[in-house]
């Protein structure tokens, strides 16, 4: 009933053993609805001290004004709060906080979400960091993610998605909001420096990692198996960067299931090994094409940057690339699009290549030729150089005389986003 979504500001008072919470509920106005009044929001919250031990478990704050504040009394020392625990609102939390203290929460809060949440924002605040000021990985980071990941009392499907970097394309949208412009390249390197960063950290604790996951059981597709796999393939992925794929090709030869196979080959594309793996996926799965499809995206996606344009050209002359088929189509020219360094490279070959089969695919199946066209959405958050470019693929795409009213309505759009 009231439009837009509610932000939560924080504030901290500390003294003499008592902490106070400060919480406004802020709702901007909207043409329709210019005054917004308070609403209830559930907020749940945990208090740790600074040696990670929680001195307030879990309780809900129950919001129902538009400014409201709670005392924890009794406390020995200043502690560190854990905000909106569960996620137990759809509120934004609008709360700053220093390095320091989100790698606190990442290794000692006792809730997953907040625990999850604040190693997201961490690592974000971080590559931001390395991007923007050519500064290094964070200590502070990485000692953090490395309690997590050899925390045997957390959840081996948890620990795989806190091991999780923020994606290339999440990141430049990060930095866009920063009111920076975001360096494809850049990102790239950073990311692939921090994951080298993380494997040196962890050391031959990814070794043990990896050998522990293995419960040498037939493959099955419960819950708790799959996120024993989903954590000893993320080490796999990070211990390729130390042994140069040693292990990952061991892992893809004694492979139990296609879901191993797909993440030891992944982890060796992603160094620029795997031809033969490759070769051996193809003569194994040939027959299958939904698997196929991942074999064709899994190449393109974790090509390097200069080499996704090349490789998507070289794929799409594949005898099984059959262009008409819209799940191939997807996942060959589809994940050119998710390269988001080989996608903008600077020399605009990845935005002429995507135009040129959209363009040829228009009179066949325009709803598809639509729907792909959104990989060109984000141009405007980019360069002059590269909107340059995209503008320029943007108006041919428009100059051809028979284009579908699909295609010419989205490129319209994007026009004019730009």
């Amino acid at each position: 009933s009231v439009a837009g979504t509610r932000r939560i500001q924080f504030a901290e008072d500390w003294a003499d053993g008592v902490s106070r919470l400060t919480l406004p509920q802020v709702s901007h106005a909207t043409p329709v609805q210019p005054i917004k009044g308070p609403r209830v929001i559930p907020i749940k919250v945990g208090l740790l001290n600074p040696n990670g031990d929680e001195v307030v478990p879990t309780l809900m704050l129950e919001m129902t004004q538009k400014k409201q504040s709670f005392r924890f009394e009794g406390l020995a020392s200043r502690p560190i709060p854990s905000i909106l625990r569960g996620f137990s609102a759809p509120v934004v939390l609008d709360r700053k906080t220093a390095l320091e203290e989100r790698a606190f929460l990442l290794a000692h809060d006792t809730d997953a979400f907040n625990k999850w949440e604040a190693g997201s924002a961490l690592a974000k605040d971080v590559m931001a960091e390395m991007i923007l000021k050519g500064t290094g990985p964070s200590r502070v980071w990485t000692d953090a993610l490395a309690a997590v990941a050899l925390d045997e009392s957390l959840d081996p499907a948890f620990r795989a998605l806190c091991l999780q970097l923020p994606g290339e394309d999440d990141m430049a949208q990060t930095i866009h909001a920063m009111g920076r412009v975001p360096d494809p390249a850049r990102i790239h390197a950073a990311r692939r420096e921090m994951a080298g960063a993380l494997a040196i950290r962890l050391g031959e604790g990814l070794r043990r990692l990896y050998d522990a996951l293995d419960d040498g059981l037939p493959f099955t597709p419960s819950a708790a198996q799959a996120g024993r796999r989903a954590l000893r393939l993320a080490a796999l992925a990070l211990l390729t960067r130390r042994d140069g794929g040693k292990q990952a090709a061991r892992a893809f030869a004694e492979a139990r299931s296609m879901t191993e196979e797909i993440g030891a080959l992944s982890a060796l594309l992603e160094i620029g090994l795997g031809e033969a793996e490759l070769a051996a996926f193809a003569a194994r799965w040939g027959d299958d094409r939904n698997v196929m499809d991942k074999w064709f995206a899994l190449q393109i996606t974790r090509a390097a940057p200069d080499a996704a344009v090349p490789l998507t050209q070289t794929l799409t002359g594949h005898p099984d690339f059959d262009w008409k088929t819209p799940n191939r189509f997807r996942a060959v020219i589809g994940s050119l699009a998710a390269n988001h360094a080989g996608f903008h490279h600077r020399s605009g070959a990845g935005y002429r290549l995507l135009a040129d089969w959209l363009i040829r695919l228009d009179p066949l199946n325009p709803q598809t030729a639509a729907r792909m066209s959104t990989a060109f959405e984000t141009w405007p958050r980019y360069d002059a150089a590269r909107r340059k470019l995209v503008k320029r693929e943007l108006q041919r795409m428009l100059a051809v005389p028979d284009l579908s009213a699909d295609l010419r309505e989205m490129v319209e759009r994007l026009m004019a986003a730009g």
